[in-house]
């Protein structure tokens, strides 16, 4: 009788020692185990052992995302048509235009702008800037100053050819930050130069290139 106790004694026993012995190592098993995050770019990946570290270029600390600028390429080109009134000094003309365009407008189918030239010859530099659209979107313009109008007679009442560029300086709207460059192609008639007179006249001009809106 006292040899079937003192067995199972020793088999109570040994299961508690198994029982403290798998929760010994359980609890080393958890202590030993740490996980980290390593970043390298845009790369991540985690580190487990005891004392985890990250490899030669890579580092716990999380990247600070960096805003970029993914810009839109509008295909433009547009005529616009309207009045082009003219005031002339004894030592420039000053312009105003106003019209509207048919085309690839994206919606801007309203110029206006203003403009100065200090003609010497038949063909003078163009100085000036302009909008193009109304309302809530619109696109700002400055003349490049190798712009050139070129008038087909030495004196008016004549036509005067427009070359040159257009620098998108900025927008409103959905076009709010836009860059690029418009290439200008235009022409209006000149009934008279004298000082001090105004001279009210059509004009015409294509607009054409690449906007970039942000």
């Amino acid at each position: 009788m006292n040899s079937i106790k003192k067995i199972k004694s020793r088999r109570a026993l040994i299961f508690l020692t198994a029982l403290a012995v798998v929760g010994a190592n359980a609890s080393i098993a958890e202590a030993a185990s740490k996980t980290i995050t390593c970043y390298k770019g845009t790369s991540i990946k985690k580190v487990t052992a005891a004392k985890p570290k990250c490899a030669t270029g890579w580092s716990t600390k999380k990247p600070v995302a960096v805003a970029t600028s993914k810009g839109t390429s509008i295909a433009f080109s547009g005529t616009y048509k309207g009045q082009i009134t003219m005031v002339w000094s004894s030592s420039n003309v000053k312009a105003t235009i106003k019209g509207t365009g048919s085309g690839e407008t994206s919606g801007l189918d309203e110029l206006t702008g203003v403009g100065t030239a200090a003609p010497q010859s038949q063909c003078e530099a163009i100085n000036g800037t302009g909008t193009l659209g109304s309302g809530t979107n619109t696109i700002a313009l400055s003349v490049v100053s190798t712009a050139k109008g070129c008038a087909e007679e030495a004196a008016a009442p004549t036509d005067v050819n427009v070359t040159g560029n257009a620098t998108v300086t900025g927008g409103t709207g959905k076009f709010a930050g836009a860059t690029g460059t418009l290439k200008l192609t235009g022409y209006f008639s000149v009934k008279s130069t004298t000082a001090g007179t105004t001279d009210n006249s059509t004009f015409t001009v294509k607009i054409e290139g690449n906007v970039v809106t942000k």
